[in-house]
């Protein structure tokens, strides 16, 4: 029984076993491994990718306005001939390795983006860690009308470790 502003109120046992089953389903649906879950299916592994991937863009995003949007823009359309665009760039689309290699070690010299030439140097940032230049490129590959999966930390390591200095 309950007491409400002076009124008892009775549930019903129908009321009760109710009540009950929703709880006991909020618990399973929070802790599926407590209620008997065995193994994950090809949509729950997919979903974490997914999440991983999620996690990927919005850090890429956050070190891309940091280190790299001063110069690009946050909207990626680069400045004037200054600094060329990464949206809708031709030259982003062609050369992945190059890109990846650029963001750790830089560029002095020519580069061509969307017929448009480039001279002014572009300094790398060697502090940045391959998992950060990895977030980044996943940004940079899924934004402005580039559709790319994310890009694997292991990948990055490897073409790094290519990298001419």
């Amino acid at each position: 029984m309950f007491k409400v502003q002076g009124l008892r109120l009775r549930f019903s046992t129908r009321i009760r076993l109710f009540a009950f089953s929703f709880l006991l389903s909020a618990f399973c649906f929070l802790l599926p491994a407590s209620c008997g879950e065995k193994k994950k299916d090809a949509a729950e592994t997919n979903a974490i990718s997914s999440v991983k991937e999620q996690q990927y863009y919005v850090h890429g995003e956050q070190l891309y306005l940091k280190h790299c949007s001063n110069c690009h823009q946050a909207s990626g359309t680069g400045l004037g001939l200054l600094y060329p665009p990464l949206a809708k760039s031709d030259f982003i689309d062609k050369n992945f390795e190059s890109v990846i290699c650029l963001m750790r070690h830089g560029i002095n010299g020519e580069l061509i983006v969307n017929g448009k030439s480039f001279n002014k140097e572009m300094p790398g940032i060697p502090s940045l860690t391959d998992l950060e230049i990895a977030e980044i490129a996943t940004y940079l590959y899924n934004t402005w009308g580039h559709q790319r999966d994310s890009v694997e930390l292991k990948e990055v390591s490897a073409i790094l470790d290519r990298c001419a200095e």
